[in-house]
C-alpha cells in the first residue's frame, strides 16, 4: 500500500502530482494516500472524459470538510450529483452565466475598473488587492446584493480573496478563510430571510413579472429538483459561489500584468485588439500558463476499472490540472507564454482544463464563461492603462496554493513612463 502524500503535497504544492507522476514513470497506474484515503491519479485528454462522467465520479462526500468551509460552502452545488445536481446547476446556467448575463456583468467590471483606476493616477498600487475591490464592487452591483454599500464592498472583496487564499493550508491563512466564509455567509443569510419576510420577490412575481432581475433574485427563485426553494443557508451559499468565483478572477488579472509586462509589442497588441481575438487567446494562455487550480477531486462511486486496473469504491480520483496544461504531449513548448496558440481556436480549447472540463451541464465550472469574458476585457483594459512596474518581487512561487506574485504586482499608475521590463523565471 502506498505511503500518505498530505505532507508531500503541502510541501511542494503544485510540483507534487506532476512530480509523482514523473518518478512513476508512467509503469501502470499512479496512486497514492492522502488524508489517509486511497488516490487514484488521472491525466490527459481520457482521463477528462472519464472524470466527468457521473458513471464513473461522484462529488458527495468526495471535498473534505475543511475545503467546504471555506471555498464552497455546505450544501453547494459542487457537492450534489445526479438529478439534485442537474437542478440545481440549472440556477447558474439559465439566469447567471448566459450570454445577456456575462456580457452585463463584464461591461459593469470594465466601468468599475476606469472609475477606479482614473482616481489613482499618480499612486503606486496592488494590482491584486485594487482588482480584488473593482470585482468586487462589480459583481455585487450586478447580483443586486441588498444594502452593499462601500464599505461592505471592501469587506466583500477581502473576504472572498482569504476563502480562495486559505482553502488548501493549515494556520493563519486557513483561519482567516474560515472566519471570512462565516461572516458572508451570515450577512447573504440575513439578506435571505428579509427579502422574503418582505416578500419583495413573490409580490413582482404576483403581479407578473416573474423573471427574476439580478442573481439575488434568481436564488429566492430557484426551485430544487423536489420543488423546493433553497434554505437561508444553502441560498446564501450559492450566492457566494457566485460572487466568490468572480472577485478571484483578481488572480488571473495579477498574472495577466505578469505576462506583459516584458513584452511591450503584446501589450500594445492587446490595446489594439490586433488581431480580432487576441484578447480572448490571451486570456486562455493566462489559465493555461500560470498555476491556479492544481488538481480535482472526486469519489469512485462504485468499483471501476480504468486502463485495465481495478479501482475499488470510494477511492479519491484526483484529476491532474495543472500536470495537464503543461503536458509537452498537448502543448508546444508548454513553459513558454504564447498566446497565440489559441487564435482561433474554439470558445473552450481541447485539452485546456484550468477549471476542469466535462459538458457545461455537467459539473464543468459554471463560471467559466464569465472568467474568459472578464479576463479578456481586463486584459484590454490593462493594456491601455497607462502604468508601469516598479521593482519588486514577482517571482511566482510554485510551493503555495493558490499562488500569486509575491508583491501583488504593483503598478505606478499614470506615470507615463515607458513599461520597465525585468527578467524573472516563473516556472521551471
Amino acid at each position: 500500500m502506498p505511503g500518505d502524500n498530505t505532507l508531500a503535497l503541502l510541501l511542494k504544492g503544485y510540483d507534487w502530482l506532476p512530480d509523482l507522476m514523473r518518478r512513476h514513470g508512467g509503469d501502470g497506474p499512479v496512486t497514492t494516500r492522502l488524508l489517509g484515503r486511497p488516490v487514484r491519479v488521472l491525466h490527459g485528454p481520457e482521463a477528462v472524459s472519464f472524470f466527468y462522467d457521473e458513471h464513473h465520479a461522484r462529488r458527495g462526500g468526495a471535498l473534505p470538510g475543511p475545503v467546504l468551509d471555506t471555498l464552497f460552502g455546505r450544501g453547494a452545488v459542487h457537492t450534489l450529483d445526479g438529478s439534485e445536481h442537474r437542478a440545481r446547476k440549472a440556477l447558474f446556467l439559465s439566469r447567471l452565466t448566459g450570454p445577456q448575463a456575462v456580457g452585463t456583468l463584464t461591461a459593469r467590471v470594465c466601468e468599475e475598473f476606469r472609475e477606479t483606476f482614473a482616481g489613482l493616477a499618480g499612486r503606486e498600487v496592488s494590482l491584486f488587492d485594487e482588482g480584488a475591490l473593482v470585482l468586487a464592487r462589480a459583481v455585487g452591483d450586478w447580483a443586486g446584493l441588498p444594502g452593499l454599500d462601500a464599505a461592505g464592498a471592501g469587506r466583500l472583496a477581502r473576504d472572498c480573496v482569504a476563502m480562495v487564499d486559505g482553502f488548501a493550508t493549515p494556520g493563519p491563512r486557513h483561519l482567516r478563510a474560515r472566519r471570512a466564509r462565516s461572516r458572508q455567509e451570515a450577512l447573504l443569510r440575513a439578506a435571505v430571510v428579509r427579502a422574503r419576510e418582505t416578500g419583495s420577490w413573490e409580490t413582482r412575481a404576483r403581479e407578473g413579472a416573474a423573471v427574476p432581475r439580478t442573481a439575488f433574485e434568481a436564488v429566492l427563485a430557484h426551485r430544487e429538483a423536489d420543488g423546493s426553494p433553497l434554505d437561508a443557508a444553502t441560498a446564501a451559499v450559492e450566492l457566494l459561489n457566485i460572487v466568490r468565483p468572480t472577485v478571484a478572477i483578481t488572480w488571473f488579472t495579477a498574472f495577466a500584468a505578469h505576462a506583459m509586462r516584458d513584452d511591450p509589442a503584446l501589450r500594445q497588441r492587446l490595446a489594439d485588439d490586433e488581431p480580432v481575438g487576441l484578447a480572448t487567446s490571451f486570456a486562455h494562455e493566462v489559465r493555461r500558463f500560470y498555476p491556479f487550480v492544481p488538481f480535482l477531486g472526486a469519489l469512485a462511486p462504485d468499483e471501476l476499472v480504468l486502463d485495465g486496473e481495478p479501482v475499488p469504491r470510494g477511492t479519491m480520483l484526483l484529476l491532474d490540472v495543472y500536470g495537464q496544461n503543461h503536458d509537452p504531449a498537448l502543448w508546444d513548448e508548454p513553459f513558454r507564454f504564447v498566446p497565440d496558440r489559441f487564435l482561433g481556436a474554439p470558445a473552450h480549447p481541447p485539452g485546456l482544463i484550468p477549471q476542469g472540463g466535462g459538458p457545461r451541464d455537467g459539473h464543468r465550472c459554471p463560471g467559466e464563461d464569465v472568467t474568459i469574458a472578464v479576463l479578456s476585457a481586463l486584459a484590454r483594459e490593462l493594456a491601455r492603462l497607462d502604468f508601469t512596474v516598479p521593482e519588486q518581487d514577482l517571482r511566482v512561487p510554485l510551493h503555495r496554493i493558490p499562488t500569486r506574485p509575491r508583491d501583488g504586482l504593483r503598478l505606478v499608475v499614470g506615470a507615463g513612463a515607458r513599461h520597465r521590463s525585468r527578467p524573472e523565471e516563473v516556472l521551471p
